[in-house]
């Protein structure tokens, strides 16, 4: 995959998408790590068992992980299954929290 075919959208960018609902944001981490911390709203498709063809479908859809590279990789799965997904979180969650944004547990 070439870095061309890779979007990625600052923390503040997926903020505003997701509280405007034109997104639908998916969690790309294990399940441990999701039920620890995660952003709210976001939906779980751990990359350990990921299956392009089953994301959400009817709006856009960004993927995240903790840092970006899980997410980087569930891009091009995506692409190598011709499912038009082609963008991820900037950073993950780390750089979410460093934004000062909020996250959920439990």
């Amino acid at each position: 995959m070439s870095n061309s075919a890779l979007h990625e959208l600052t923390p503040a960018e997926v903020q505003e998408k997701l509280h405007r609902g034109e997104i639908h944001l998916v969690d790309v981490r294990e399940p441990a790590e999701h039920a620890a911390e995660r952003i709210a709203g976001a939906v779980l498709h751990p990359l350990s068992k990921f299956e392009p063809k089953s994301l959400p479908a009817g709006r856009p859809v960004v993927l995240h992980c903790g840092v970006g590279a899980r997410s980087a990789k569930a891009v091009g799965l995506c692409q190598a299954a011709g499912v038009k997904v082609d963008t991820h979180l900037q950073g993950g969650l780390k750089a979410w929290k460093a934004a000062g944004l909020p996250t959920t547990s439990g």
